[in-house]
């Protein structure tokens, strides 16, 4: 998996800069069938970074620009009639690689018609089922600035993501790095240049792996006991549910595998942890008036539970 991962980082660097550890987490997401939320401010390559990802793992890839006046069809697809039959036409959610962008600029029907594919992977049009492509990998985007207008996402559909990324603007060196590409103008001359150095088989291979590692008892508990304290912080109203459970120990199987281990350890568990935990975790509202965060809380967790030995 790391020797994967390698080849992937090498075709993505050659478009996008400093965003190294989210393409861990991409490879990681997609190793355990799992989806990401990423929250960034415009202009630091979400949309190019997952466009460069599906060409360097052959995924096939659709971005829908989620607006107020977007419908569920528009995504799910709808029955058309053909010749005198009625036909199912598929919409863009039937890929392999889907780019939510700005998943919260549209109304909540339309946000919870992505609910039944990303747990399901499938769809239901007038009673019948469609199944999706495997892998499906959903990547959804929202502005962390821009609230106007939005339609935040509720927590039921928060929980369905594997982690939530903070994409945040990249250093001095690395902004200076960016200006050195090759461009078209304003177009990065690179992304054609970005090779397919893996299959989506690869990645199905992959989540085999991650699968077959090993999980000590000492760590379960070790997870249970986060995910259980989350739920106790005086701060929080909502803490992290069992099906984060799941996703906090998924994603840290991905992670060993990514670090060459085949079992996982409780610094696999913590390095994981807050981008699994954030988008879970609902504070009081008395803990946001004092400026306290999602973050703050599971870093509160983590120094509250000790860490098996």
């Amino acid at each position: 998996m790391n020797e994967l991962r390698n080849r992937v980082l090498a075709e993505i660097q050659k478009v996008v800069v400093g965003q190294d550890s989210v393409v861990d987490v991409l490879i990681a997401a997609a190793s355990v069938g799992g989806h990401v939320l990423l929250e960034g401010v415009p202009g630091v390559a979400k949309t190019l970074l997952a466009n460069a990802f599906a060409r360097a793992v052959g995924l096939e890839f659709r971005r829908v620009q989620f607006t107020p006046d977007m419908l569920p069809s528009d995504l799910t697809g709808t029955m058309t009639l053909r010749g005198e039959d009625l036909v199912f036409r598929p919409g863009p959610v039937f890929t392999n690689l889907l780019l939510a962008d700005e998943i919260n600029r549209t109304p909540p029907k339309t946000q919870a018609a992505l609910l039944e594919a990303m747990q399901e992977n499938q769809v239901s049009v007038d009673g019948v089922a469609h199944p999706l492509p495997d892998p499906f990998l959903v990547i959804a985007t929202q502005n962390p600035i821009e609230y106007e207008g939005t339609y935040p996402l509720p927590e039921a559909q928060l929980d369905r993501f594997l982690v939530k990324l903070d994409v945040r603007y990249p250093d001095a060196a690395q902004e200076a790095q960016i200006l050195r590409l090759a461009h078209r103008g304003v177009t990065p001359a690179t992304l054609d240049d970005v090779q397919r150095v893996a299959s989506p088989q690869d990645l199905i291979d992959v989540r085999a792996l991650v699968d077959a590692t090993t999980v000590s008892e000492p760590v379960i508990e070790y997870v249970v006991a986060l995910v259980r304290k989350t739920r106790e912080l005086p701060s929080v109203s909502l803490g992290a549910s069992p099906r984060a459970a799941v996703h906090l120990l998924a994603a840290a199987k991905a992670a060993a595998r990514l670090s060459g281990r085949a079992f996982v350890t409780p610094d696999d568990v913590v390095t994981v942890a807050p981008s699994v935990f954030r988008h879970r975790i609902l504070l009081r509202p008395e803990a946001e008036l004092e400026r306290y965060t999602p973050d703050d809380a599971v870093r509160t967790t983590i120094g509250a539970v000790p860490i098996p030995r």
